[in-house]
């Protein structure tokens, strides 16, 4: 019963992310997408803090788990998550390492009598270098990052898999509020990736197949992470503070300086309201479950 409510509720966070992010991408509704991260943030952060950390310390004390360890397993989740963003940051920045708009190499000249026709026809060829250069940049570009929105995503995603995994097989209760704290932030995720997949695919329903693939892998970390938290069923309070931290994260260092500009009051008020917005969402989920 654990393996099916684990499967379901990945495919749900996985595959459900996508067809929200889709719904609206595709619908005109990207002007929920700000809501959406507020409401993730809130959302990640109390999951972390008042279902997932204290799952873990009660489960400590029948496992004869100390608190530093459980807190030194904080500090190297929240480090780890850390590293492996920092490495993503630097394999973007290689892919952009080369402008061609600041590609000064000169352009071949172009004999001619007139010295002035020399010039124009000197610089038109240069503008039009440029602009193929460019071009043929973006398109290279757009190739190759729709391989890496796909993989990176299909990683993420197996990663998510097994943190809910975790969570279920300590408590379906909880396994239930890490699946929709992870399907609220992927969604606004996945719109961005929805954008670049429909750059560089003609074809918008191949944009969301792949990327409704991708979104699968989540069920497969979780089938990995049932074995693997069975089979290590006395580190699971270890399993779900790095489940906590991923998620800490995640709305820290990703979701919430996306927030972090100058707005209105009304914006902001929004903004705020949207954030307890998920932070109510978990305690309400959490009450439901109890009865």
């Amino acid at each position: 019963m654990t393996l099916i409510s684990i499967l379901v509720g990945t495919l749900v966070a996985g595959m459900g992310s996508v067809w929200l992010a889709a719904l609206l991408a595709y619908a005109l509704l990207s002007r929920f997408t700000q809501h959406l991260l507020s409401l993730a943030a809130g959302a990640l952060l109390a999951t972390a803090f008042t279902r997932l950390l204290p799952e873990a310390f009660e489960l400590s004390v029948s496992a004869g788990v100390s608190a530093q360890a459980l807190f030194a397993a904080l500090l190297v989740g929240l480090v780890f998550f850390f590293l492996l963003d920092k490495a993503e940051l630097w394999h973007h920045g290689h892919e952009h390492g080369h402008d061609p708009q600041h590609d000064h190499r000169p352009a071949p000249h172009i004999h001619t009598h007139d010295a002035s026709h020399d010039h124009e026809a000197h610089a038109q060829h240069a503008h039009e270098a440029h602009h193929h250069g460019h071009d043929a940049h973006h398109h290279d570009h757009h190739h190759s990052g729709g391989w890496a929105v796909l993989l990176g995503d299909s990683v993420h995603a197996f990663g998510d898999g097994i943190l809910i995994a975790a969570a279920f097989v300590a408590d379906a209760r909880l396994g239930v509020a890490a699946a929709l704290a992870v399907m609220a932030h992927e969604v606004p995720h996945h719109v961005g990736d929805l954008v670049v997949l429909r750059q560089t695919l003609s074809n918008p329903r191949a944009a969301l197949l792949k990327l409704t693939l991708a979104g699968s892998v989540t069920a497969v970390g979780g089938l990995m992470g049932y074995l693997l938290v069975g089979a290590l069923h006395e580190y699971l309070p270890f399993f779900l503070v790095v489940a906590a931290s991923s998620f800490i994260y995640v709305a820290l260092a990703d979701l919430i300086p996306q927030l972090q500009k100058r707005l209105s009051p009304r914006e902001t008020a929004a903004q705020v309201a949207w954030l307890f917005a998920g932070i109510a969402l978990v305690a309400a989920l959490g009450e439901w479950a109890q009865h």
